[in-house]
């Protein structure tokens, strides 16, 4: 990385293939971490496995990710996850 450069970071949401469950976590490479998931390296997401990748945010910042991440993952966060993406439009 050129010392010009920002390491970049993401919020994402990962969606229970075989569940109705949800995961958001934060990384600053989304690919390998969704890997991570699927593979079962990750204690809160193995039982569920496999995972899809709903979406991914970039954040300017680990700081401001960590705050979209706590975000998505209270209440509020959740229920507009479910909503977005529960493919369903009943409430």
């Amino acid at each position: 990385m050129a010392d010009n450069e920002q390491k970049r970071y993401y919020v994402y949401v990962l969606k229970s293939e075989n569940h109705y469950r949800f995961y958001v976590g934060m990384t600053d490479n989304v690919e390998r971490r969704v890997k991570e998931h699927n593979s079962g390296k990750t204690k809160s997401t193995k039982g569920y496995l496999p995972w899809s990748l709903l979406f991914y945010e970039e954040c300017p910042s680990r700081m401001e990710a960590r705050a979209r991440e706590k975000y998505l993952k209270s209440g509020i966060g959740k229920e507009w996850i479910k909503q977005q993406w529960s493919g369903s439009s009943a409430g």
